[in-house]
């Protein structure tokens, strides 16, 4: 049944979002937002500070001629409350009804409101049911295409079948179908029963029937699956998976639930899920061990599309070519339910016509002028190695705004060879996206800035494997390792790095990565241990390894697949891309990994490859081969190299190694190992590196922090004696200003200042400087010999020893929380600047643990130019790295301060236009030497 659509025309309503969305997009140039609606928060959604609001009133009065009451800014909270107000307003003038420049309801709107993917699709079917919303691509080109109303029909008619079938809300459903369009409809059919879809990949070919059919029973018991859609040619399997799951009532195809409607059965009213009901289990393809249910909910994947669109400004203008397969996040989510929520058109290919002609997946993009598409590493060397230089002349990849490079390890010299070779057919380097993502994210977690090359980082080999410390290698170092980096985390996501115990580390640190935010999942289905596992407090466990630099997170691989040799951590990854480049050897075909005994309790480093040879000698010579390209990249071989043959070597439904399973069977007695004792020996020689290596490493960290807090702690008592003896503000200052560098030398941390002549000797100016740690003020006092007011935000007045010592430092402080007072704050510090002070701000306003240049308020800025003086930008960068956030735990690091040249207001414009243009220059002085991402470019707080 189709839903019904209620506009709104009233034109006061749509002048007030209208004026509404103009102010905010000269606040944000840089931010996509989604379009205001009469509920939305002024502060929060909208990003409207106290002056900024202010702005608003005042054009609000221009423009409807009206007089608002007095109480008006402290109490409206949404637009809604200001249509109310203007309804009873008193005119200033003739009364006027000024008609929108733009309706209201918008086609290139999106659903912002809707709380489920029922609700999503229930939009674009009011707005545009014939609009299309795939495209089923095929070599000539001339596929069918599924609107938004047909998928809306088909779907009620496999709802109809499924209620058929005594399926009831909140019961699980089985989806075993390849891509097409019978899987599209039997996923939202499900839905709208208020069922919940379980996606599981289809065997692919006979010989693998016997691990498919064990891996998907395990799924389907694990979800209680009531009900399984399967393909015709599946039946015979799955009847095997219903007589081992209890609960699966019936094998059913997409044709006969659909049947049911055509023999006189009404389509009947969609259930409307619930933002928190489940939306989805998915199962993660096992790389790590046996498959876990991931528990999405609606709200979940729609916080997940909605904030990535905003990172790579996605629009229904985009085209997104997917041959990713459904039963796969990347796929699934990112691909399909991105596309579906932006109305952007999915040109969908099966993952059997990439892999059979990877050509296809580039004459699709070329064809549809494709903008978006997504695939794993190994899908960019494909095409590499497999499209004939005859076809790039056909080819026209202008397009493709976003080449996304994630799901597993990205290599760098596949992103630089794929952009060389592909750049004749218009592909832009800048294209180049890599991301990283998970399922327990919903699927999308860190993203780079749109427009930017890929940022390739060289680190020192030794100190990495042996300290886990990631310093940057110089060029002419052959032995480093490249790693890719990923971005930031996406807006509203946090990310951090710890060590084993659960403990933050700086910047170039490797360790453990940790996340959280509105995509994280609750947990796995029905495995309690496995989400214990997965929580760590109220952050959840990636499973992978990686390091922060700059801001940016770079990924060295997973945790579970880490091998810890002599003390030494091995990548996996490389160790088999060495070994798959031997002739003789299938590159994807070798496996490496390490071997617990338990009797030692460290591990042995076995290397397992496939080869078509079964001539002894030459088998012998491969052997020999393999283990010279492993010593040659750690100065020493393998315990073993195990040959076994084409198809044996496991590997997960996406194409990754499972190299937990490969342990596992060798383990096992599969293949042939030392003697007990031999291992138990060899074993104990090793065990001692590693736990000394990791000692040092957790002391050094501990003691270095207690001696620099105890070190602060003692020089505290001087400050406050001088704060609290000193007669005067410049004595105070002063030596407020030595004690801090002489904190600085004693905890051997290095701090350069660049640009100290660029600060004023006398007269008034407002210092603007980003906010980062609770360090950056005593960086400020140290950066600067005489005295300053900082302008702080009025809560530090609650605690009274805080507020002495602030108070002898002539500190002035704005109520953020009573915008009345916010204002009269603010004209305080506009008359103080007015009589020659220099005034400080945090135009941030507050400060955050995920690395980013958060927006800046309009204070400091309309503060100048109402005094006639100039700006001051100053960039902080590496006290973030050395004191997080809210935490008094320090690391060693080195701070830079750049102290830009004064920047005046432009002569033309009013008062607000040259405040915009000031705070625009500063922030962009600010960015480039903070070294921490735009937070503001993607959308909001990390």
């Amino acid at each position: 049944m189709m839903p019904t659509e209620r506009p709104d025309a009233r034109q006061r309503q749509a002048a007030l979002l209208q004026l509404i969305e103009e102010l905010g997009a000269e606040l944000h140039p840089n931010q996509r937002t989604d379009p205001a609606t009469l509920d939305s928060t002024l502060d929060g959604d909208l990003g409207l500070d106290s002056l900024s609001r202010a702005e608003l009133l005042s054009r609000i009065e221009r423009q409807f001629e009206v007089s608002l009451p007095e109480r008006t800014f402290a109490e409206i909270e949404t637009p809604r409350d200001l249509l109310r107000l203007l309804a009873r307003a008193s005119p200033t003038g003739p009364q006027s009804h000024p008609a929108p420049s733009t309706p209201l309801e918008r086609t290139e709107g999106l659903p912002s409101q809707a709380d489920s993917l029922v609700e999503v699709l229930a939009w674009h079917v009011e707005r545009h049911p014939d609009r299309p919303h795939i495209h089923f691509y095929n070599d000539q080109g001339s596929s069918p295409d599924l609107t938004y109303g047909e998928l809306w029909q088909g779907a009620a008619c496999v709802a109809a079948g499924l209620r058929q079938h005594g399926l009831a809300a909140g019961q699980t459903v089985a989806l075993m179908l390849p891509t097409g369009r019978d899987y599209f409809v039997s996923f939202f059919g499900i839905l709208m029963t208020g069922a919940i879809p379980v996606p599981i990949y289809p065997p692919m070919r006979p010989s693998q029937l016997e691990d498919h059919l064990v891996r998907q029973a395990s799924i389907l018991d694990n979800c209680q699956a009531k009900l399984l859609i399967a393909p015709v040619e599946a039946t015979a399997l799955c009847q095997l998976l219903k007589a081992q799951v209890p609960t699966l009532l019936a094998v059913v195809t997409t044709a006969t639930l659909e049947r049911v409607t055509q023999g006189g059965t009404p389509i009947a009213e969609p259930v409307i899920p619930q933002r928190d009901d489940i939306a989805l289990l998915q199962y993660t393809s096992g790389s790590t061990g046996r498959p876990k249910g991931v528990i999405l909910s609606h709200a979940n994947l729609l916080a997940n599309i909605r904030t990535a669109g905003k990172a790579i400004d996605a629009t229904s203008r985009d085209v997104f070519v997917s041959w990713l397969p459904l039963y796969h996040d990347m796929g699934l989510i990112g691909a399909w339910l991105g596309s579906l929520y932006h109305a952007a058109l999915l040109v969908s290919l099966p993952p059997e016509a990439f892999l059979g002609r990877p050509a296809r997946w580039l004459q699709a993009l070329s064809r549809h002028g494709g903008t978006l598409s997504a695939a794993p590493n190994f899908a960019y060397e494909l095409c590499l190695n497999k499209v004939p230089d005859s076809l790039l002349a056909e080819l026209d990849l202008s397009r493709w705004r976003l080449a996304m490079n994630g799901a597993e390890t990205i290599n760098a010299s596949t992103l630089r060879t794929f952009q060389r070779r592909f750049a004749r057919c218009g592909l832009n380097a800048k294209a180049i996206y890599p991301v990283y993502g998970l399922a327990e994210s919903s699927v999308a977690l860190v993203f780079p800035t749109p427009g930017s090359e890929p940022r390739i980082d060289r680190v020192q080999r030794g100190p990495l494997m042996r300290d886990g410390q990631a310093l940057p290698a110089a060029d002419s170092d052959t032995e480093a390792f490249e790693f890719v980096g990923c971005g930031q985390a996406l807006p509203a996501h946090r990310i951090r790095i710890c060590d084993e115990g659960g403990r933050e580390l700086p910047e170039r640190h490797q360790g453990r990565l940790q996340f959280q935010g509105p995509s994280a999942c609750s947990g796995y289905y029905r495995n309690a241990s496995a989400t214990a596992r997965l929580f760590d407090g109220d952050w959840l466990d990636s499973g992978d390894l990686g390091y922060l630099a700059e801001g940016g997170l770079y990924i060295t691989g997973r945790s579970k697949d880490l091998i810890i040799r002599s003390g030494r951590n091995l990548y996996p990854e490389e160790l088999e891309s060495a070994v798959g480049a031997i002739d003789g050897f299938r590159r994807g075909r070798v496996a490496a990994f390490g071997v617990c005994d338990q009797a030692g309790g460290t591990e042995r480093l076995i290397v397992m490859a496939e080869t078509r040879s079964d001539n002894d000698g030459e088998r012998e010579h491969l052997r020999r081969e393999a283990a010279g390209a492993v010593s040659r990249l750690i100065g020493e071989p393998p315990d073993e190299v195990v040959l076994i043959p084409p198809g044996v070597l496991l590997k997960t439904s996406s194409g990754k190694l499972r190299r937990s399973d490969c342990r596992e069977r060798y383990s096992r007695g599969d293949y042939r190992t030392h003697s007990p004792g031999h291992q138990l020996l060899r074993l104990l020689l090793k065990s001692a590196s590693p736990l000394l290596q990791r000692l040092r490493r957790v002391l050094g960290r501990h003691l270095f922090a207690g001696y620099a807090l105890l070190t602060g702690l003692s020089l505290s008592a001087a400050a406050f004696a001088a704060i609290l003896l000193l007669p005067n503000l410049t004595r105070r200052w002063q030596a407020l200003h030595r004690i801090i560098r002489c904190w600085a030398w004693l905890t051997r941390t290095p701090l350069e200042i660049r640009g100290a002549e660029n600060l004023p000797a006398n007269g008034a100016c407002v210092l603007v400087a980003n906010h980062a740690s609770y360090l950056d003020a005593f960086v400020l006092v140290a950066t600067m010999p005489q005295p300053v007011h900082f302008v702080a935000k009025a809560e530090l007045r609650t605690q009274p020893l805080l507020r002495t010592l602030l108070d002898r430092l002539a500190v002035r402080y704005i109520n953020r929380q009573d915008p009345q007072q916010s204002l009269s704050d603010a004209r305080e510090a506009n008359n103080m600047a007015q009589q020659g002070h220099r005034l400080l701000f945090f135009p941030e306003g507050t400060l955050q643990d995920s690395p980013g240049l958060m927006p800046f308020k309009m204070g400091a800025f309309i503060c100048a130019v109402e005094a006639g003086i100039p700006v001051v930008p100053i960039a902080l960068s590496g006290t973030r790295s050395i004191l997080r956030g809210q935490r008094w735990y320090g690391y060693r690091g080195e701070i830079g301060v750049e102290i830009g040249a004064p920047l005046h207001a432009p002569e033309q414009g009013d008062r607000w236009t040259q405040a915009l243009s000031l705070r625009d220059a500063t922030r962009a002085h600010i960015l480039r030497h903070c070294h921490e991402p735009d937070l503001e470019r993607l959308g909001g707080e990390c």
